[in-house]
């Protein structure tokens, strides 16, 4: 999601004066210790403020770096694919999020990773059917998808808890936006979707097989899948009906 930057200092400057705006009307002369004294707790207050406000440190690098291209197949589950890669000196943990919860699903929807290693995630949508007048463009707005990072201190195994009992070191890595692409149209981003789709259908069927030395951790990721195709078949027999 693009976000508009205004590089004028004044402007910059100005979240920094907002806290303290009118402090000399509202408080009382008299603090009751010295000029110099609690200094040190305003400062501090201050470097907070600064700190909240610049931008996190990335974690991860992903390939798309914010986008996810679908191929458009109006009624049908299509898929897209996602390379993320720990560029960080320690283990990772990364989690989706969407907002087409009942529309979409990821896979694997989460994993931790060691300093270097990647994986190539895949993301399957079901492309509504255009309704009257709707053009793809309105539709992909609709949807996106959110890649957030944690970063994992001592050894664990994966689970999405994680980033509720530490929400203050959560990191938003990236907001993907949707964009569809016409199969019957090649193009390099087709091209390149389809072999990263092959490479993250080699790396699902190699983790199918048991190892002894597995440093990426997944979630449980049949629970997931089976819960997703149900909510689908509810929601294709709900079609049906109001069809009939």
């Amino acid at each position: 999601m693009a976000i508009a930057e205004d590089k004028t200092e004044p402007k910059v400057w100005g979240f920094f004066k907002l806290p303290f705006r009118n402090t000399h009307s509202n408080l009382p002369n008299n603090y009751g210790h010295s000029p110099g004294e609690g200094s040190g707790a305003s400062g501090s207050s201050v470097s907070s403020v600064a700190r909240s406000l610049l931008p996190a440190r990335r974690r991860l690098k992903l390939d798309p770096s914010n986008k996810l291209y679908f191929p458009y197949e109006p009624g049908k589950q299509v898929r897209s694919a996602i390379k993320i890669r720990n560029s960080s000196k320690s283990h990772v943990a990364f989690k989706f999020q969407t907002t087409a919860p009942k529309s979409c699903f990821m896979r694997p929807p989460g994993a931790i990773l060691a300093p270097g290693e990647s994986i190539i995630a895949t993301v399957f949508k079901f492309v509504e059917p255009p309704e009257d007048n709707e053009k793809p463009m309105d539709q992909k707005n609709r949807v996106k998808f959110k890649i957030m990072s944690l970063k994992i201190k001592e050894p664990v195994e994966y689970q999405p808890e994680l980033f509720d009992e530490h929400k203050d070191e959560v990191t938003v890595e990236r907001i993907l936006k949707v964009v569809f692409l016409d199969v019957e149209r090649p193009s390099p981003a087709l091209e390149k979707l389809n072999n990263q789709l092959a490479e993250a259908e080699a790396e699902f069927e190699a983790r199918k097989k048991p190892s002894k030395d597995t440093s990426t951790k997944f979630v449980g990721e049949g629970l997931v899948i089976d819960e997703w195709k149900e909510r689908r078949e509810r929601y294709l027999a709900r079609q049906q009906e109001e069809g009939v």
